[in-house]
């Protein structure tokens, strides 16, 4: 396939790399991304269960590193991600992103990692006395702990368009 059908199907860019007006994606060190993720409310939780892939929007807070978010008890969430084995976590995806479409830049931040079951009323309280419940005054007990084995983050905006100066 010939650069012009390529370029008129828009598969490839219209400038060289690097070129103003290209975008920029870059890796976020997990600094930044623990900064992102500490400043936002709602995220996405994946994981396989019973059905299938699932993914749900869930109120978190970040405490000690983890994120952390309620279930409501009875739930499929809840039975979902239980292993049935003493010890043994669910390994789940929990995503974030801001995206800006009008101004062509965001970034997004995904953890990997296990979903623990708050069940203990020490570990309960110190996430609630911290102030990291993702609902505050809710009618609910149940926590979920996502404990991260990686976090990685990407942020993408367009490459700035030099000022050309004006002849004279």
């Amino acid at each position: 396939m010939s650069h012009d059908s390529m370029t008129r199907r828009g598969s490839a860019p219209s400038s060289p790399p690097g070129a103003p007006g290209q975008r920029v994606i870059e890796s976020l060190s997990e600094a930044e991304c623990l900064r992102m993720l500490s400043a936002g409310r709602v995220g996405r939780l994946a994981y396989t269960g019973r059905e299938g892939p699932t993914v749900l929007p869930v109120e978190y807070r970040l405490h000690e590193g983890s994120v952390i978010f309620h279930t409501l008890q009875g739930t499929f969430t809840e039975d979902d991600l239980r292993t049935g084995i003493a010890h043994a976590d669910y390994q789940v995806a929990f995503e974030v992103d801001q995206i800006d479409p009008v101004a062509q830049w965001g970034w997004a931040v995904l953890v990997v990692g296990s979903a623990h079951h708050v069940d203990g009323e020490a570990e309960h309280a110190s996430i609630i006395d911290a102030g990291a419940d993702p609902w505050p005054g809710a009618d609910t007990t149940h926590l979920i702990r996502v404990q991260p084995r990686y976090i990685r983050g990407r942020r993408s905006y367009p490459r700035p368009v030099p000022d050309i100066p004006a002849e004279t």
